[in-house]
């Protein structure tokens, strides 16, 4: 257990691990916590090698400060941050660059004290932050497994039994006895992950690194994180602007801007408010650029409501060309809220539009025969082209729109709950029959 100190009257530390048997308490809990930088300042150094770079930038520094003719500046990384876990949760924290995701799981990892607030850990915790976190260069793949092992609180023994599998699942045993300063960033991502989700810590904490990977390999990750999170009921805290990763592997989210959680609950939900802060809503009128300017874009059913799962919809274009246009074509394409297509179309494959003078208004009209979109926010993306001169302009902003929640099924409610792309249609038959009975099993004879 690490009790807390006190720097200028705050807490700017504390870590309390209680005994694993404590049943029904979180194992994560933090507690308004906040984390300052002061830019330009000579900081109290965190290790002897930090001591030293320190002294030898010191004067530089101070020229600094002085050409700039102010003084330091302070930087709130984390401001009054506050969220609990579970036991066996596995929580998505995301966020635009900057927001100080990195920065959170430092603190938890311990890499950094915060400056304000604590952290209560309760069990061991890995944490794979970024390339060559916890390795030593110098030491080769097969020495660095037994020494995060040891760093972990584990035993010879029970590195030994786990040893196989963390090679198998690296695929670096060619070169297990290398130094791991020849690693490629591939293959010290691999042989990292491998060691923190196979010598079993109660806490697992994943930043972005696992992007180094190729997809083979971030696949493998994450279903190597799923089956750690459902089968042993590990914790797990998961960093990634990959919002289908985050939406498959997690179930809850935090969502983090300028330092402060902006949002907790459901994954779902978060992962629409980040979006929701990422994507500017609408498309401003009369954007213009080669040819063409952008009135409207709407969406509609064709009774004018809005547009609900597997009705038919219309998609108007409103635009008006400012010169002259031999043969005017539109695309169009609808997306979701990640930016993977889900539609597309080129109105010149179906109708071949007339030529237009400067100055002209033009609506382009695409009926859709159904929209089979599960309920949640969507986008259309535009390029107006003309053929004819082989110009084109896309749309800088694309307009989002919103499919409701609907009965698709009878009188089942199609929510936001479900998952996938679009709704199909769909029956579904029970076919019944007698199982013949079974002849009692022969006695054997004595």
């Amino acid at each position: 257990m690490r009790g807390s100190r006190l720097r200028d009257g705050k807490i700017s530390e504390e870590f309390i691990k209680p005994p694993m048997s404590s049943a029904g308490h979180p194992a994560i809990i933090v507690e308004g916590l906040s984390k300052r930088y002061v830019l330009g300042s000579e900081e109290r150094a965190g290790s002897f090698r930090e001591a030293v770079t320190g002294m030898l930038t010191a004067p530089l520094r101070r020229l600094q400060r002085m050409t700039r003719g102010g003084g330091d500046t302070e930087f709130w990384a984390l401001k009054d941050v506050n969220f609990t876990v579970q036991p066996g949760e596995v929580v998505g924290i995301i966020g635009r660059n900057g927001a100080g995701k990195s920065t959170l799981l430092k603190v938890l990892s311990r890499i950094t004290p915060p400056t304000t607030g604590r952290v209560r850990l309760r069990g061991r915790v890995a944490s794979l932050l970024e390339v060559g976190t916890g390795f030593h260069p110098e030491l080769s793949g097969r020495e660095n497994i037994y020494l995060n092992g040891a760093m972990l609180g584990m035993t010879r023994v029970e590195i030994r039994s786990k040893f196989d599998e963390i090679v198998a699942f690296s695929e670096v045993e060619r070169f297990l006895d290398t130094p791991v300063k020849r690693y490629s960033s591939g293959m010290y991502v691999r042989l990292a992950f491998a060691v923190a989700a196979h010598l079993e810590p109660e806490i697992l904490i994943v930043d972005e690194v696992l992007a180094v990977g190729d997809a083979e390999f971030q696949n493998k990750c994450l279903g190597k994180m799923k089956e750690v999170s459902t089968g042993s009921g590990r914790t797990v805290l998961f960093v990634s602007h990959n919002m289908a990763a985050i939406q498959t592997l997690c179930r809850k989210a935090v969502v983090m801007k300028a330092g402060s959680v902006q949002f907790q609950g459901g994954v779902d939900e978060g992962v629409r408010h980040y979006m929701s802060q990422s994507h500017r809503t609408g498309v401003t009128t009369n954007l213009s650029g080669r040819g063409f300017t952008l009135v409207s874009v709407g969406v509609t059913a064709p009774d004018g409501t809005a547009a609900l799962p597997t009705n038919p919809a219309e998609v108007q274009v409103t635009l008006t060309t400012t010169e002259p246009c031999r043969q005017l074509g539109l695309h169009l394409f609808i997306e979701d809220s990640f930016g993977l297509t889900i539609f597309a179309i080129d109105t010149n494959d179906l109708l071949k539009n007339r030529s237009t003078s400067a100055g002209e208004r033009v609506t382009i009209t695409v009926a859709i025969d159904q929209l089979p979109l599960l309920p949640g926010p969507y986008r259309i993306r535009l390029v107006a082209k003309d053929d004819g001169r082989m110009i084109s302009w896309e749309c800088p902003n694309p307009f989002e729109f919103e499919v409701a929640e609907a009965p698709v099924y009878g009188t089942r409610q199609l929510s936001r709950q479900w998952h996938g792309l679009v709704c199909l249609k769909a029956a579904v038959t029970i076919d019944t029959a007698e199982l013949p009975e079974l002849s009692p099993a022969p006695q054997p004879t004595i």
